[in-house]
Formats: structure tokens, sequence, C-alpha cells
């Protein structure tokens, strides 16, 4: 059984086409801008059984069309990588498209099955830098950028998916070496720059927890512009979400 804390249904910013997104519950990152803060805690959210996926699958599929279908996303989805294993087993027998949203810290047996029922990974890059990896997430992007790796030799499509916090992500050095670091990927189909932004900052109060980011401004278009400009340079396409 799955342990989801919500789903979204007619979802069209996790993936190809039009998607049913589930939220998983627990996340073993704890990063300063996270806008799901409720799903980092292990415990919560519902158990939910592979029947039970399928069936939403089911209803939702005409709104699918040819692109569309599933994503898991958290959370981290992967701390479930041994229950996520039959659902995303029973979607792909039913001809579901399957992306799964990570932060690529894991990468175990489970998780090496899950990945051959995914179509897209949609990999969430914190940081290049080790130090402001550590910073915004309290862990080292060394686990991360070994998944990556991972993904290139297996050759499964990824979409990287990058959060452009000003003073903390957006230095242009750093996106330099960011895509200095994945060039090489033909794997890497697309870059996401995800706006920073604080709709999530209202759960750290309902949690006791301090929002740590409080003062930093939403992106200007000239920021967002200008870190695509870079990117560009690297990779076969960069968007602005």
């Amino acid at each position: 059984m799955l342990r989801v804390h919500s789903f979204e249904s007619l979802g069209t910013y996790d993936g190809p086409g039009i998607r049913l997104v589930a939220f998983l519950q627990g996340c073993n990152f704890k990063c300063l801008y996270c806008a799901n803060a409720d799903t980092i805690e292990l415990k919560g959210g519902t158990e939910t059984s592979v029947d039970e996926i399928l069936a939403m699958a089911q209803n939702q599929k005409p709104f699918f069309g040819k692109k569309g279908g599933l994503t898991f996303s958290g959370g981290e989805p992967l701390v479930q990588a041994k229950q996520l294993l039959p659902v995303v087993k029973a979607l792909k027998e039913n001809g579901f498209h399957v992306c799964i949203d990570t932060n690529g810290s894991i990468l175990n047996d489970d998780v090496k099955a899950v990945l051959e029922y995914t179509d897209i990974v949609l990999l969430d890059i914190k940081h290049i830098d080790n130090e402001q990896h550590k910073l915004l997430t309290g862990k080292s992007n060394e686990k991360t950028l070994a998944f990556v790796e991972y993904l290139n030799k297996i050759n499964k499509p990824v979409w990287l998916r990058y959060v452009l916090v000003p003073g903390y992500s957006d230095n242009h050095q750093h996106l330099h070496q960011l895509g200095e670091h994945f060039k090489a990927y033909d794997n890497v189909e697309k870059l996401e720059i995800q706006p920073y932004h604080e709709l999530g900052a209202h759960k750290y109060e309902h949690l006791g927890w301090e929002y740590q980011l409080k003062g930093v401004k939403a992106n200007t278009q000239e920021q967002l512009d200008s870190a695509q400009s870079i990117l560009n340079n690297y990779f076969k396409e960069v968007v602005i979400n």
C-alpha cells in the first residue's frame, strides 16, 4: 500500500500532456523552499492500493490523450519504492504513461526496478555546487549526480527541473557549471526552470516550523530570461514553467 498525501487531476506541469499526479508522503530532503512541506514527514498520508490507483487512472484515461498519464511526486516518491513498484508495473501493463518526479538521492534495487516501468524521470536538481546544495536541502548532491549517471547509462529519458531561488541558485557561474556538467548527457531531453515562490510558506507555520527564506522575493522576468539564456547554450530545450 502506498501512503499518498493527495492527488491532482488534470495536471499540466508534471510531465507531458494531461496527467493524474499522486503526491506521496515522506521525503529525505528538507528543502528551504519546499512547496509541499506537509509531505516531508514519513508518517501521515492515506494508504492507497494498486487497484484504487489503477481505477483512478482508468477513470481519467479519456483526458490523457496520446501524451498524458500518471506522475508520482511528493515528497520523495522513491522513499516508497518497494510499495510503488507493483503500482507502476500494473500501470504499464495497462498501457499508461508513467513519470517519476524525484530528487534522485535514492538508488537501490527497488528503485532500479521502478525505473524499468518509468517512461520519463523528472529529476529535481537543487544545485550543482555541493555546498550550496547542502545549504538548500541539508544533504549532499553526490547521490543525485550518481543517480543521473545511472539514468544516462540505462538511457532513461530525463527532464531536469531547477528552482531558481534569488540569491541561492541563480548565480550565473553556477548556471554555467550546471550546463557544463549535463551537456553531454544525451538522455536529458529538456530543462525546466521553475520560478521561486512562497506558496508553501503558510504550511511551515501550520507545522510549527520556521520558513527560512522570508524576505526572498519572487524572480523578476529579467532574472528568469537571463537564466534561460545561459542554459540554452547547453540543453536541447529550456523552458520556464
